[in-house]
């Protein structure tokens, strides 16, 4: 018999929810609905009806669902399953365990959404077989999870692995978590949206117009298209992510010293130079002996590291 869960990826722009063997890390269905700043109720109801979505585009009765993980992209209180804070989403307090339990009577996990996704690429994806890694995703946000000696490492206060507010500029840009300077101002796809929007408005021209005027916000395929057409807008914006975000990855080698740092998340996904400039400009920003032997790789799972991960919760 499959052991299925339902595992939510809930970001800072999407919510996806997948049918998943917890066994074997396979995603049976899932539906991705887009995510928008606001507020708990709204979101709330968007993940219900994306898991009913799912169930009914699988075929697979509720009785045959043994349990609900969600990893939402802010900080969680595990132990009663609250989303304590989530600034990208417009969400304080929620209390997604005791809402969804209610709601499908199932039992429900909560964690943050970069530790699902660093558990997912453990079990199933780049990170199995490894001890001492770190995933760092770029997207909304930056966010990371860290395993050490090959369990999530959670912190004092349950908040480990927020690389995406490390301080790479004393006193620079405000971010979104209300301090200045961090890493996530500089490098998550928002930064790079709001630097090129504030540099069209300074008068610069790039292609990148066309698809703010259709969609209303720049999304990674945007970014992507823009590079493939020579836009030197958009190369400048992206190189200097890399250079920021590079900075914090070699920041995190020559500290931790981990056997492997996985890269995901929207942007490194879809804009292949910007992950190739950031893996190689990370090593050389390292310390030489760290570097060696640090391996640089992408997410196996891709967009489904966080569902799967959110799906095997229970077992933690």
């Amino acid at each position: 018999m499959s052991n299925y869960s339902i595992g939510i990826d809930l970001g800072g722009t999407k919510v996806l929810a997948g049918i998943v063997d917890a066994d074997n890390g396979q995603v049976i269905d899932f539906v991705k609905k887009r995510t928008k700043k606001a507020g708990s109720e709204s979101i709330i109801q968007r993940i219900i009806e994306t898991v009913e979505k799912t169930l009914c585009k699988a075929q697979i009765p509720l009785s045959e669902i043994s349990s609900i993980g969600i990893g939402a992209a802010g900080q969680v209180d595990r132990k009663n399953g609250i989303l304590i804070s989530a600034p990208n989403l417009d969400c304080y307090d929620v209390e997604f365990k005791k809402i969804l339990e209610e709601h499908f009577n199932i039992p429900t996990y909560v964690g943050n959404d970069v530790e699902v996704a660093t558990l997912g690429e453990m079990k199933f994806g780049s990170g199995a077989g490894y001890k001492n890694f770190v995933c760092i995703f770029v997207g909304t946000g930056v966010g990371s999870g860290v395993v050490c000696d090959g369990k999530i490492l959670k912190g004092s206060t349950g908040t480990a692995g927020e690389i995406g507010h490390i301080i790479v500029s004393s006193g620079g840009r405000l971010c979104g978590c209300g301090g200045y300077g961090c890493l996530e101002a500089y490098a998550s796809r928002t930064a790079i949206e709001k630097k090129i929007i504030g540099s069209l408005k300074k008068g610069h021209k790039s292609v990148i117009s066309e698809a703010i005027k259709e969609n209303g916000i720049i999304r990674s395929k945007d970014i992507k298209d823009a590079l493939d057409a020579n836009d030197e807008l958009v190369f400048d914006c992206i190189t200097e992510a890399a250079e920021y975000l590079s900075s914090g990855i070699a920041s995190v080698i020559n500290f931790y010293n981990p056997e492997l740092i996985i890269l995901g998340g929207g942007l490194i996904e879809a804009v292949d130079l910007f992950y190739e400039m950031t893996v190689k400009k990370s090593l050389i920003k390292s310390l030489a002996v760290p570097a060696s032997k640090t391996q640089i790789v992408k997410t196996k799972l891709s967009d489904f590291s966080g569902a799967v991960g959110a799906a095997t919760l229970y077992q933690n």
